[in-house]
């Protein structure tokens, strides 16, 4: 993760941060019922990918960073699941979710990329 100052100047973490708020408005529009389901699951996973990102910059040793950017691969894996499973309930719809998946995606090879180089 080079000589950068912090978790923040990460392009890999703002595309994350961004891509997080962009789920909360799209789950926003999600059926009441949901609130404590698949609403909640989303957001929950979504949010673990930067958390995870910011958590293994700050790590010493690159093991610890390895750990827990497999982490937010992890949840990124669990937020796919998760969005195609709000497509075909039809509380996304497909031009909704293509975003979606194809802003997850691009975060998901990123932290990819780093993994492949730690």
């Amino acid at each position: 993760m080079g000589n950068v100052k912090s978790y923040k100047d990460l392009i890999m973490w703002q595309k994350a941060k961004d891509f997080v708020i962009r789920l909360y408005k799209a789950t926003d529009r999600f059926p009441r019922e949901e609130t404590y389901g698949l609403t909640s699951q989303l957001r929950r996973a979504g949010v673990s990918i930067p958390s995870n990102i910011a958590e293994g910059f700050n790590r010493k040793h690159s093991g610890e960073k390895t750990q827990f950017l497999r982490i937010a691969y992890g949840s990124g894996a669990e937020v796919e699941t998760q969005l195609i499973i709000a497509l075909e309930l039809g509380y996304l719809s497909g031009v909704e979710y293509a975003a979606l998946e194809a802003e997850l995606g691009e975060v998901m090879k990123m932290i990819n990329t780093v993994l492949n180089k730690l």
